[in-house]
């Protein structure tokens, strides 16, 4: 029996290797601190993990699913072109990706194998200094670590 707004989802333990397995309890785990810290923006935002040992593919959250609710067996894998490669079933819900989250992981992870985690958050913080024309002025030490910014087009 399911409770009332729990959506039962088998596990993926038993479908992925073990370093996968690893990597998606990790994940899930970074999305509930994420969603703890206050830094979630509802489902607007994404983390992403690398698969080891598989070139190209990361896991993401599936779009529609809250931080809070994700867990390792929830997660989605998709390779660096967007292409789902494995989802758990989600019955009617059907979860997919946001195709924005995967455009910003995606490119990072094309572009750079040797990182293992994407984190993009929408804190108050970084929403209010991106709503500035002038963006972060380099006035102190703590905004010249973030001097050299990338930006995609």
């Amino acid at each position: 029996m399911t409770r009332p707004g729990h959506l039962p989802i088998a596990s993926m333990k038993d479908r992925v290797s073990d370093a996968e397995w690893k990597a998606r309890v990790d994940l899930a785990a970074c999305y509930r601190l994420v969603d703890l810290y206050g830094m979630a923006d509802m489902m607007a935002n994404h983390i992403s993990a690398a698969v080891p040992g598989e070139d190209n593919a990361f896991l993401i959250n599936p779009y529609g699913m809250m931080y809070e609710e994700i867990t390792a067996s929830s997660l989605i894998k998709i390779d660096i072109d967007g292409n789902i490669l494995a989802k758990p079933d989600f019955g009617e819900l059907d979860y997919g990706i946001n195709r924005a989250g995967y455009v910003i992981h995606g490119a990072i992870h094309k572009a750079r194998h040797d990182v293992a985690c994407v984190i993009h958050t929408h804190t108050w913080p970084g929403m209010a200094v991106s709503s500035l024309a002038c963006g972060l002025l380099p006035m102190t030490q703590t905004a010249m670590r973030f001097l050299r910014i990338g930006y995609h087009d």
